[in-house]
This record gives C-alpha cells, sequence and structure tokens, in this order.
C-alpha cells in the first residue's frame, strides 16, 4: 500500500509542470477536474493507482500536444480517465465483493454451530429421556421378577392349602398382572382396555370406539399395541379373539383386525385364535380378548 502511494505521489510531482500548462486548456481543465474529483474520493482516491497515473499523464500530453495531434491525444486522455475512474470503481466493488463474501462465510459458520449445538441438545435432552424410561422399566421389571419369585414360594408354600391358600394365589396372579401391565403401558405409551378375572381366564373388554367399521381406529390400533406388548410379558397361555356384531361378516372382520394388529405387534399366530359371532355390540364391548391362564 506504500508503494501504490508512493508511486502515485512521484507522479504528481513529475506531473506538476504539465498540470500548470494544462490550466489554459479547457479539455485538460474538465479532465483534471474529473480526476481531482475521483482522487478526493476517500474509497476510489486510493484505488487503480497505475491507471490514475496514465490518465494524468494522458491530461499532461494533451497540454503540450501539437494542434494537428491534439484530437488523438484529447481522445486517449479521455480514455485514460475513464479507464481510471473504471478500474477504480471496479476495484472497489471486487473489495466490497470479498468482505461481503468473507461476512457470508462467517454467518454461514455462526448458523452452522447454532445448528450443531442445537442438534447436540436435542440428542442428549432424548438420550436422558432413553435412560429415564429405561430405568423404569428396570425397575418394573425387576418388581415383576420379585413378585414372580414371592408367587413361586407361595405356590411351593401353599401346595396343599384350601380355598383361602387358592385366593392368595390368585391374589398373587392379579398383582403379577397388574405389573404387567404396568410395564406394557410404559412400553407402549398406550392405555390397555379394562380386564377382569373369569373361570375363562383373563378377559380384556375392547370398546365399539376402537372399530372404524370392520378395521381398527386410531383408538384400537393403540390399544392393539399395549395388549401385544402385555401378552409378550411372561409366560401367557392360548388368546382367543372374539368380536361381536349383528352381521356376522362384520363381527368376523373384526376379529381378524384385531388378532392381526397383536400378530404385528410380536404376538405369535399360532398363539391366538380369531372368532367373529353375531351378537349385538356394546359401547363397552364389541370384542373381547381372553388370556388362558
Amino acid at each position: 500500500m506504500r508503494a501504490v502511494h508512493g508511486f502515485a505521489l512521484l507522479a504528481c510531482l513529475l506531473l506538476a509542470p504539465a498540470a500548470a500548462r494544462a490550466a489554459d486548456d479547457p479539455d485538460a481543465v474538465r479532465l483534471q477536474a474529473r480526476m481531482n474529483v475521483l482522487q478526493a474520493d476517500p474509497v476510489l482516491g486510493r484505488l487503480a493507482a497505475f491507471e490514475q497515473m496514465e490518465a494524468r499523464q494522458a491530461i499532461a500530453a494533451l497540454a503540450d500536444a501539437r494542434r494537428g495531434d491534439r484530437p488523438g491525444v484529447l481522445y486517449l486522455a479521455q480514455r485514460r480517465v475513464e479507464i481510471a475512474e473504471t478500474a477504480a470503481g471496479a476495484e472497489a466493488a471486487r473489495r466490497e465483493l470479498a468482505t461481503l463474501d468473507l461476512q457470508r462465510s462467517d454467518l454461514l459458520l455462526q448458523a452452522s454451530r447454532r445448528d450443531a449445538e442445537r442438534a447436540r441438545q436435542e440428542a442428549e435432552r432424548l438420550r436422558i429421556q432413553a435412560q429415564i424410561q429405561a430405568e423404569e422399566a428396570e425397575r418394573l421389571r425387576l418388581a415383576a421378577e420379585a413378585e414372580a419369585a414371592a408367587r413361586s414360594d407361595v405356590e411351593q408354600a401353599l401346595s396343599s392349602a384350601t380355598g383361602r391358600q387358592t385366593a392368595q394365589l390368585s391374589a398373587a396372579r392379579r398383582k403379577e398382572a397388574q405389573l404387567a401391565r404396568q410395564e406394557a403401558e410404559l412400553v407402549s405409551s398406550a392405555r390397555l382396555p379394562p380386564s377382569t378375572f373369569e373361570s375363562r381366564g383373563e378377559v380384556f373388554a375392547v370398546p365399539a370406539g376402537a372399530y372404524s367399521r370392520g378395521a381398527l381406529s386410531a383408538d384400537g390400533k393403540a390399544a392393539a399395541s399395549a395388549l401385544a406388548a402385555y401378552l409378550q410379558i411372561g409366560k401367557r397361555g392360548r388368546i382367543r379373539v372374539e368380536a361381536y356384531d349383528g352381521d356376522a361378516k362384520l363381527a368376523q372382520a373384526r376379529a381378524d383386525a384385531l388378532k392381526a394388529a397383536l400378530v404385528a405387534g410380536g404376538v405369535p399366530a399360532g398363539q391366538v385364535q380369531a372368532t367373529g359371532k353375531k351378537a349385538a355390540a356394546t359401547a363397552k364391548k364389541a370384542a373381547e380378548v381372553i388370556v388362558a391362564q
């Protein structure tokens, strides 16, 4: 930069005598005025030093030109001034573009860092959430195992017990089922249908809202997902799906849809039997899932 300024200063000193002669030439005065404006510009005046020097030399040559050479020298001087102005403007534009490119790169880098930080925070949040769910599932599993072990001890101790002992065993099974229900609902993030214990086994009542004609509704799919998770916890006997409707074909379609959802959730297909029955369905019971004890 110092070399450029020194070069321009030297050119001004060398051209000073010619500038004095150009003061009497209107064309030279006009062109010199344009150069003065360019040089006075705080940005453009420092740019295109070589082109500005050539323009000043051409103006000086115009002042010394003979009459016969004047038209060509005037044209050259005008072109040199235009080139100096254009070159300074182009260099200023290039510098501004380079500055904008640097700013753009910096903004993109900052945005990339922000995105990476957000992604890291989200991954950490999901990791902690998964850890909490895993710990809760492990707690329930251990509780179920402990309860199962206790139930096994009770069965051995009460092998020759009377009706009271049978009732205690039934209570233990109900407790185990309750723990399994909690674990299934936690794993599937859905609610199980209500159930009762009968001579047939544990009976889940599937409400009418679980169906949309012969297919499962969104609520029905969620309930089937929870049922599939429940049926895979511990040892389960045969599973019978019974669906009801005044139209026997529709009842069978409902039973098949529920069985398909259980199988899709991981229950072995050979363990599930689906039957449609021509009978009135109610709001609380459009189908039953019967789990043998």
